[in-house]
């Protein structure tokens, strides 16, 4: 179990910066009353605060302030206020697991309407970063910031020393757990540090197109498919044989783990690399390496969005979109804060820079930015449902019963399927 003291945690790359690009709409000429408020939390609130310091030469005699919370308390913050119409900001900043609870409502504004039109801007993203904002009714809510293409972080010391290459890692999911086998009894390291990480990429790598992680496309629960039977197995494996170090990332012990070299893999996305080398384990700089997550699996790992509540100030509407504009479509900020903060740019054009030639020192001098953009023009739509989070911990509670309870795993996944069933329901 991961210690009570909990590091600061990194939500996913929650930053973008913003440059000014053109309006969908004719600009606004009379000054609201009140600020241009956006809601944020960190690191976001820093990097809106950096795109508004240049706020008044741009809009004279229009004031802008972020409103800061930490990441639980935001998102809680914005359900209340969607539900309620109190105390809506202009800007909304959301972090892409939370995309769906927001999305699917109605507390969001369409973009894709005359006013906004965001539609014109489809092809400026990489695809599944954009679709994945779809409403129901195929509207666009919200548009994006950064993502976390995956990918799968390893020890190459640690692979030397068990005798294993990449490619016996990454040949299938089979593979990765008894690379895991020889990595443990070899070198004492452990494969990975949860299990629930493996768990989670495979079933992503089952989900059919135009369905979601937990639901299909008929909003039905899909949990007792076979990839969530293939990615229960695998996890009772790994536990079986000791191969996870039941460590929760973002935890002390984690990071202790990585420092002192005794967990060999890591599955997130790319912007883990800067985690490590900044902050968590930059100890072990030129030891690791990236490959694409095995059976060839494209996912991301997080992502910022902006959205504008429906029932906002339609005064502020239109500035509210401008400034979403600056802090998703213009190339030199969005490089701008992948330099800075890791923040894979959800912008195409901003992919084409030189930057992603360059090698990455953390990683060996291996040019691995390369391979992040190749994954995220590779990753597939997957549609949000409100329901997303709460499926997560059902279906995670249900492990835990497999794996700490011994309860057969076709039934665990029944009672998942019957519990959300009966949720989706009401």
């Amino acid at each position: 179990m991961p210690s009570a003291a909990a590091i600061p945690r990194r939500h996913l790359l929650a930053a973008a910066f913003g440059g000014v690009v053109g309006s969908a709409a004719e600009p606004v000429h009379a000054a609201p009353s009140s600020p241009l408020t956006v809601a944020a939390f960190p690191l976001v609130d820093v990097i809106a605060k950096d795109v508004l310091k240049g706020w008044s030469q741009r809009h004279p005699g229009i004031q802008a302030q972020v409103i800061s919370r930490q990441y639980d308390d935001h998102h809680t913050a914005m359900t209340t206020a969607l539900s309620t119409s109190g105390h809506l900001p202009d800007v909304i900043a959301l972090e892409s697991s939370y995309l769906g609870r927001f999305a699917l409502g109605a507390g969001l504004e369409n973009l894709s309407a005359p006013a906004f039109g965001a539609e014109r801007f489809k092809d400026s993203f990489v695809r599944f970063a954009f679709e994945t904002a779809r409403n129901r009714e195929g509207a666009i809510v919200a548009m994006p910031g950064d993502i976390g293409p995956g990918s799968l972080f390893y020890r190459a010391d640690l692979l030397a020393q068990a005798g294993l290459r990449e490619a016996d890692l990454t040949a299938s999911w089979e593979a990765y757990v008894e690379a895991g086998a020889q990595l443990k009894a070899r070198t004492g390291a452990y494969l990975i540090g949860d299990v629930r990480l493996l768990k989670d990429i495979v079933v992503r790598a089952g989900i059919p197109p135009g369905e979601g992680q937990y639901f299909d496309g008929r909003q039905r629960p899909r949990v007792t498919q076979p990839s969530f039977v293939r990615a229960f197995e695998l996890a009772q494996q790994v536990r079986r044989q000791g191969l996870d170090a039941r460590v929760e990332v973002w935890f002390n012990d984690w990071a202790e783990m990585l420092k002192r070299g005794r967990l060999a893999t890591e599955m997130s996305g790319g912007w883990m690399a800067g985690q490590m080398a900044n902050w968590v384990a930059p100890g072990t700089a030129g030891k690791w390496r990236v490959a694409q997550l095995p059976e060839h699996t494209y996912c991301a790992y997080g992502g910022t969005y902006y959205a504008i509540p429906r029932r906002s100030d339609p005064r502020k509407k239109q500035l509210a979109w401008q400034l979403i504009q600056e802090l998703t479509l213009d190339s030199q900020r969005q490089l701008d804060a992948f330099r800075s903060q890791d923040a894979f740019p959800a912008l195409l054009a901003a992919q084409e820079d030189a930057f992603f030639d360059q090698p990455v020192p953390f990683l060996g001098g291996q040019k691995a930015r390369q391979l992040w953009r190749d994954a995220a023009r590779r990753i597939p739509v997957v549609r949000m449902h409100r329901q997303h989070k709460f499926a997560e911990e059902v279906v995670n509670a249900e492990l835990d019963n497999v794996l700490e309870y011994g309860k057969p795993i076709a039934k665990a996944l029944e009672d998942a399927q019957a519990l959300l069933l009966h949720r989706a329901n009401r």
